[in-house]
């Protein structure tokens, strides 16, 4: 008796179908053609800012070396400030102390300002951006009181604290609270309905909805605010010690203007920008580590 003839393809084992997966391995750069990448992305970033430095000082140089030059140029200042800068630790009791501990003092001062200002602004941010009536109530105060200048709350401030370090870091709470307020309450109020009509949907407490869908929401802005709010406290400090004197980078600027020593000052006006510099990037560092790349560098 004949055997039934049956099909290859219904009755063959699934192993004898199965296919090899073969792994492809993506060929490797040498490690020299990678260092050598690196160096020259390296040499790319820093290379014009140091072209353009060396531009400016050539400049720098070449006019305030004519006669009647009011200022002096950068190889006299290195002259008459080499003690200044080869040792900003010095520390010879009073106020004759280096740069270093006047940039400390001065950076007391702002911490505790700046910390002040983010921790109100924020809460005010998002009272504003939650609340109709709370916007509509204090927003046109908000308004008018941030146009008012810096250094015109100093006044107020001393007559109010009768000390120096106290009204300084009133000012310093002053200036930067306004861009922290502002830009909290305009990530409040842009949070996308579908957020909230899905807190709503798995009934969010008022708890959860902060942490889970408003502060992940609204980080970008926050953040955008205190990035402006840390530069505008660093512009303020320096100018409210130029008036309540002490120890700090203001003052040591106001000291040497009356003192005629225009090397000095130039050299505190480097630090500064350097100090503000740095400030604005940690900022801004620690921003997008938090807000995972989305906020503004």
């Amino acid at each position: 008796m004949a055997e039934p003839v049956r099909s290859p393809s219904a009755f063959e084992p699934a192993a004898a179908l199965s296919a090899e997966v073969v792994m492809l391995k993506l060929p490797r750069s040498p490690l020299g053609d990678r260092v050598a990448s690196a160096l020259r992305e390296t040499g790319n970033r820093l290379l014009p800012p140091l072209i353009m430095i060396g531009v400016l000082l050539a400049l720098w140089q070449v006019l305030c070396s004519q006669a009647g030059a009011t200022l002096p140029p950068p190889s006299t200042v290195v002259q008459k400030s080499w003690e200044l800068i080869s040792n900003p630790f010095f520390d010879r009791g009073g106020l004759d102390k280096g740069l270093f501990w006047h940039i400390i003092a001065s950076l007391r001062r702002v911490a505790v300002g700046y910390l002040l200002a983010a921790i109100i602004g924020i809460a005010l941010g998002v009272l504003i951006g939650q609340s109709t009536w709370a916007l509509r109530g204090l927003d046109p105060i908000f308004q008018v009181l941030r146009t008012v200048p810096p250094l015109a709350w100093l006044p107020l401030s001393l007559a109010a604290f009768r000390e120096g370090t106290p009204s300084a870091i009133f000012v310093i709470f002053i200036t930067s609270v306004w861009p922290i307020i502002i830009n909290t309450s305009v990530g409040v109020r842009n949070i996308p309905q579908d957020y909230t009509n899905v807190a709503r949907v798995i009934r969010l407490s008022g708890p959860e909805y902060f942490w889970k869908i408003m502060l992940p929401a609204t980080v970008p802005y926050i953040f955008t605010g205190l990035k402006i709010g840390i530069g505008l406290s660093w512009l303020a400090i320096v100018a409210a010690e130029m008036l309540i004197g002490g120890v700090g980078i203001g003052f040591f600027i106001w000291d040497a203007w009356n003192s005629s020593l225009i090397g000095d000052i130039i050299v505190a006006l480097i630090y500064v920008g350097l100090v503000g510099f740095v400030l604005d990037r940690m900022i801004a560092l620690l921003g997008a580590l938090i807000s995972r790349g989305t906020s503004a560098n």
